[in-house]
């Protein structure tokens, strides 16, 4: 699955870009607090995630102004430039309703939308968010955490990776430490995990008439499960999963459990866990793996750069559930007749 960037221009003429994958009703996806198109869709772990998302429907994400590929701003963060944002994304997916997920701070944006704009949305999905961010931590905590980040940013993005993905091994944090460094500097670091401690859609919540699913895990350590009860109580009909889990990232620990759930109430497709089907091109990366190929080899043997061949060996080794290239082979070799590869 590839995914195509294109760019708009917000009412303030600020350029947003955002990214589409795959194909079929459209499924906009507003990320937390930092993000970047191209860097997220290299990290093999948020990519298998979006992917996931993305079959057999269209995946909008968007980086907000200042962050990863959109133009930076003089602007301060605040909800309304946050709708502006949006609004500027969406006015290219036409009259349809669409499907909307919102995530961390991003749940808060969706929220308000969905108030404000009940037709534009088909089902509306709340994954680690909440009602209140002066709920979320103690005053001496944001104010020590907005510190590090303002004199240290890379200190900062270590301690929030802690934070944000315990459930990942030490491989996957260091690269979300460097990958949250990547997507903005540390004055817009600072600023927009200010704002998320700032917004409030308590009042908002009566107003949402859209279906809606609310889902958590059950210890995550960066947004206490209260305040996804909170969600879930002040929108009627709205459904509160809370899942087994610690980290915020909804790509680490178990997404397989997280993508089913949203996917159920979606009305998509479920792949059953453990499911052991690979694209045609993931198929031929197999093979080249089974037969003893280096990432450099498997790039010369199919025309692609290097690191595009060690992020397709990363997706196989995610989907087959495997920790090293020697599973694979012995996968492949075992499979080789039996699998018929998913497109």
């Amino acid at each position: 699955m590839q995914q195509e960037i294109a760019r708009v221009e917000a009412a303030d003429g600020t350029g947003v870009a955002y990214a589409s994958a795959g194909a079929g009703r459209p499924l906009v996806y507003i990320a937390g607090w930092l993000s970047h198109l191209e860097l997220s869709w290299q990290l093999p772990e948020e990519r298998s995630f979006y992917e996931s998302l993305a079959t057999d429907r269209r995946l909008i994400r968007y980086d907000r102004a200042g962050c990863g590929l959109s133009a930076p701003t003089s602007r301060p963060p605040s909800m309304d430039f946050e709708l502006e944002q949006l609004a500027a994304v969406v006015a290219q997916l036409g009259p349809e309703p669409f499907d909307l997920i919102g995530t961390s701070m991003g749940a808060l944006v969706a929220v308000a939308w969905a108030a404000a704009h009940p037709d534009t949305v088909r089902r509306l999905v709340l994954y680690g968010g909440w009602a209140s961010g002066a709920e979320v931590s103690p005053p001496s905590v944001r104010e020590h955490v907005l510190g590090l980040i303002e004199a240290h940013w890379g200190l900062g993005s270590d301690v929030l990776t802690d934070i944000f993905a315990p459930d990942a091994d030490a491989a996957m944090r260091a690269q979300f430490g460097r990958y949250q460094r990547a997507c903005s500097t540390s004055a817009t670091a600072r600023a927009m995990l200010a704002l998320s401690y700032e917004l409030e859609v308590t009042g908002l919540l009566g107003e949402v008439r859209t279906p809606t699913l609310v889902v958590h895990r059950a210890d995550d350590r960066a947004a206490p499960v209260a305040q996804a009860a909170a969600l879930a109580e002040g929108i009627a009909g709205a459904r509160l999963v809370v899942l087994p889990g610690r980290s915020h990232l909804p790509y680490a620990g178990d997404t397989h459990e997280l993508v089913a759930t949203v996917r159920r109430f979606l009305g998509a497709r479920v792949a059953p866990r453990g499911s052991r089907t690979l694209t045609a091109r993931q198929s031929e990366v197999a093979a080249l793996i089974s037969e003893g190929c280096t990432n450099r080899e498997i790039a010369a043997r199919l025309g692609i750069d290097e690191r595009s061949a060690e992020g397709h060996v990363e997706r196989i080794r995610l989907r087959l559930g495997f920790r090293s290239r020697a599973q694979v082979a012995a996968w492949y070799a075992t499979h080789r007749d039996r699998t018929e590869p998913t497109k």
